[in-house]
């Protein structure tokens, strides 16, 4: 059924606690994934609710699950807590997927663990929901991030501020190794576990290092490598995690942890949607120097392995940090560049990027229709009259005030002009249009699909789901959820869900 083939529960008990999911009592599937399912060479039988049901509960365990809760520690808005650990989540194993990668099978909200630190270790459906629809919408995007592969209903209520009925949530992941499990080991002084956890994580995630004269230097660079490249796919969507905890930040390079994540309407940089974020440390602007931060707290876990001599040990972690800005830099200027139909690099394609946004700024412009309507109107260039002037028209009147954004098309049209044109040369509509998504998981609609959800009516989220999972193409019979949100509609706060 599950081709499970476990590498985690392998290693030594102070890792993980073993543990079993805590039953429930009337579980009900509200969404399984069955091409992921497919992708994981899962032997499931769709048609069969009940039983599917039943496995993504938690109430049946797959022949071959080892579950377990996996220890970490981490920087909680910059405050450190030395033991963490899944508190809600529970390992069901791993398996190997069509594409020859490992990926964990992970249950949350399946039951306490020995890291639920007097929680229920439930999820109420709000989150599950939540978690589900942008999860997909992210692997729709090519962004790096966790998979949902199935939601429960479990049928017992669980308590937050009111009674909510509970769920379950099953994520995929190509592990959940993360910042804080290599913390959790340091802070002990349990330099051996730090080594074994290295080697790993090497072993796992990239195998080509293994050659390296120091393996935990270069695992260092690549993490660090990954995890600008994905802050700056962030960006370049209008998404806030919300909660840069170092136990949120894995080693893969993934996004996990969708809690109080959300996306920008209108564009402000120091935008703050998190209920718990109070003095804005994650705000949108603030993620490239948070993911930053937290490579610094992985390289103090590894200075021992860096070198033996601390000297040069801080040296090259401090090397690997700078080199973390110019790698930030260059991945979001290739992605604005993208965002701009610029297939050609030229020095001065940030400031342009950045003169736009501080338009944005201005003009309070939304930030998701504005890079759209840009890459409409770069389809009506070579049409000419009314067409580019109507497609002009819809950009500029994004804007309030409008001048500035209508005083930057021309340098964007002249930048434009300088890239060879011709057979053979790069579109960049064509650019822009699989750049610039027509439609993202907006926040009140999010809200919208939870609130029916937890009346009962789950069609607003099934509807949601697929729409998502297809945002660059124009749909009509999804036009809706392309618009901003009017004033009655915004979300100004989202919530863990813990």
């Amino acid at each position: 059924m599950f081709p499970f083939d476990n590498s985690y529960a392998s290693l030594p008990d102070r890792f993980f606690a073993s543990v079993y999911p805590e039953a429930v009592s009337g579980p009900v599937l509200i969404a399984f994934n069955g091409a992921l399912a497919k992708k994981l060479r899962l032997d499931l039988d769709e048609t069969d609710a009940g039983r599917l049901a039943a496995i993504f509960s938690g109430n049946v365990l797959p022949p071959g699950a080892q579950p377990l809760a996996m220890a970490y520690a981490g920087h909680q808005f910059g405050n450190f807590v030395p033991q963490l650990g899944d508190g809600r989540a529970i390992l069901l194993g791993e398996v190997v997927d069509a594409d020859g990668v490992r990926r964990d099978i992970q249950l949350k909200g399946a039951g306490p663990t020995p890291f639920s630190r007097r929680g229920d270790g439930r999820a109420a459906l709000g989150p599950v929901l939540r978690e589900y629809v942008v999860s997909e919408a992210f692997a729709a995007l090519g962004i790096p991030a966790t998979r949902a592969l199935a939601a429960v209903l479990t049928g017992d209520p669980v308590y937050r501020e009111t009674v909510l009925p509970g769920a379950v949530f099953t994520r995929v992941a190509a592990s959940h190794v993360r910042v804080g499990t290599f913390q959790y080991f340091a802070a002990r002084g349990d330099h051996e576990a730090v080594q074994q956890l290295v080697d790993y994580v090497i072993a796992r995630h990239y195998p080509d290092l293994e050659g390296a004269e120091k393996p935990a230097l270069a695992l260092l660079q690549r993490v660090a490598a990954r995890q600008a490249e994905l802050i700056a796919r962030w960006m370049g969507v209008g998404f806030i995690h919300g909660v840069m905890n170092t136990d949120n930040m894995t080693i893969s390079g993934e996004t996990i942890d969708f809690g109080p994540c959300a996306f920008l309407d209108e564009y402000d940089h120091m935008k703050v949607f998190s209920s718990i974020d109070q003095q804005g440390r994650y705000a949108y602007r603030n993620q490239p120097g948070i993911g930053q931060w937290n490579m610094a707290r992985l390289a103090e876990c590894l200075l021992p392995l860096l070198d033996a001599d601390e000297e040069r040990a801080v040296e090259a972690a401090n090397a690997v940090l700078k080199a973390f800005g110019e790698q930030f830099q260059a991945a979001w200027i290739a992605v604005f560049r993208q965002k701009l139909g610029l297939f050609t690099e030229e020095p001065g394609d940030g400031e342009l990027a950045q003169t736009l946004l501080a338009a944005m700024q201005e003009g309070r412009a939304d930030f998701t229709l504005t890079f759209r309507r840009l890459a409409k109107l770069a389809e009506a260039e070579a049409a000419g009259g009314e067409t580019r002037l109507a497609a002009e028209a819809s950009f500029v009147e994004g804007f309030a005030p409008w001048q500035k954004a209508e005083a930057w098309l021309p340098l964007w049209r002249e930048r434009l002009g300088r890239q060879p044109a011709g057979e053979g040369a790069a579109s960049p509509a064509a650019l822009m249009r699989a750049a610039n998504p027509a439609l993202i998981p907006r926040n009140h609609r999010i809200e919208e699909a939870i609130v029916a959800a937890t009346e009962g009516d789950l069609a607003p989220f099934q509807r949601l789901l697929e729409a998502v999972s297809d945002p660059c193409n124009d749909r009509p019979e999804f036009a809706d959820y392309t618009q901003a949100p009017r004033d009655e509609e915004r979300v100004l706060r989202t919530f863990c869900g813990t």
